[in-house]
């Protein structure tokens, strides 16, 4: 019982601009706002996986259409940085996160969570990747 006390306080006091926290970032020089999932915070400023708000509904039309979409991963310097928001609904108005799923039926986080590439072979030399592709054009 003391564990399920200490737990609930633990999710009470947790940071809200936590890595996988959606927000809206609004950045100055220039202005503009950007939605995504916070990949990194610090006090040289905010890593997020996401699109430009101005492009929220070009976004939704396109991920819907089923057309391929990769989120843009940006690093933005604290002193570009004027707030930061958790995308949460505002009275009747849904968050966009909510708008994002109700037009496309994918979650946001699993959309704007960033690709992985996978490591590059340090064995596989540009000598390599040629002399294997000789030795299986060579007759047995």
């Amino acid at each position: 019982m003391d564990n399920h006390v200490s737990d609930s306080a633990s999710v009470a006091t947790r940071e809200p601009f936590h890595p996988g926290a959606l927000v809206i970032a609004t950045l100055c020089s220039p202005r503009e706002k950007f939605w995504g999932m916070i990949l990194a915070i610090s006090p040289n400023g905010l890593s997020l996986s996401g699109a430009e708000l101005a492009s929220f509904e070009d976004l939704t039309v396109m991920v819907r259409d089923g057309e391929p979409f990769t989120p843009a991963v940006v690093f933005f310097p604290m002193h570009r940085i004027e707030r930061v928001e958790l995308d949460l609904p505002d009275g009747s108005l849904p968050s966009l996160c909510q708008r994002f799923f109700a037009k496309t039926g994918l979650e946001p986080a699993t959309a704007l969570a960033p690709r992985v590439f996978p490591k590059e072979d340090p064995q596989a030399t540009p000598n390599n990747a040629h002399n294997s592709a000789h030795a299986s054009k060579e007759p047995a």
